[in-house]
């Protein structure tokens, strides 16, 4: 595959980027035999628009997926738009015009694509304009994340950022509050008041926020632990955190 094409695999991820950008498609193949009433939607699509489409036996699809599960369908193709520094401030800017308060999701240092895939599937659901994240040592769209957010990756953009540390300060100065989630403060989750314009940091499994980053949060908390596990997988802890703002915003 050339450097200037992607995959994507799966029922969600496919008819989502096809319903969004069908011009990006190259070639599309289906597991041949396969027309139930899952993969029919995908079939019409693809007559609508009229995308090329193999069928083929499901050995070739599961080579071209490299072993995931592709749910009977693999596309090859373009790439996407890649979100930067600049389209952050229009993004702000954007929901403030829309009378809703900017909601950032900032990911420092989550590599795991399946993780990023499922942060970017709560992000949608709680209705999170964007995820920050830095531009290296962090998870990139990939056929993978694509699957795993079904559908996700197409509606959040996902802003990639030299520093996020400075990265961090602008979105300050624009009036957007910052929280990060530490193990070691004292302050808990369901203390703090969370609306208002938001960015709620997640760190790395393990590793949790890099210095820098927690040292330019506005306000640390914690999720309360009852338990012997002294953590969340980060995307469950996301979902926690990302629907008790929502719960906060609709009081």
């Amino acid at each position: 595959m050339a450097k200037n094409e992607e995959l994507v695999f799966g029922i969600h991820a496919v008819s989502a980027l096809m319903n969004s950008a069908p011009e990006r498609f190259i070639e599309i193949w289906l597991l041949k035999g396969r027309e139930d009433e899952r993969l029919m939607p995908i079939i019409n699509l693809t007559r609508k628009y009229a995308l090329p489409v193999q069928f083929v036996q499901r050995k070739v699809l599961d080579d071209k997926s490299h072993g995931e599960q592709h749910q009977g369908v693999v596309a090859r193709v373009k790439p996407g738009k890649v979100f930067t520094e600049h389209d952050l401030d229009d993004i702000i800017c954007q929901a403030e015009k829309n009378d809703s308060a900017p909601f950032l999701l900032i990911l420092d240092g989550v590599t795991d694509p399946h993780n990023l895939g499922a942060c970017l599937r709560n992000a949608d659901a709680a209705g999170v304009q964007a995820i920050v994240v830095p531009k290296d040592n962090a998870a990139r769209i990939t056929a993978t994340v694509r699957k795993v957010a079904v559908g996700a990756a197409e509606s959040v953009p996902l802003v990639q950022v030299t520093n996020l540390a400075r990265t961090m300060k602008h979105i300050q100065k624009m009036g957007v509050w910052i929280i990060g989630t530490a193990g070691e403060t004292d302050t808990c989750l369901y203390d703090v008041k969370l609306s208002g314009p938001m960015a709620l940091v997640m760190g790395a499994e393990g590793k949790g926020m890099r210095r820098l980053t927690r040292e330019n949060c506005d306000q640390l908390v914690k999720l309360p632990m009852a338990g012997s596990v002294s953590s969340l997988n980060v995307s469950v802890a996301t979902g926690i955190c990302l629907f008790e703002i929502v719960r906060q915003r609709l009081q």
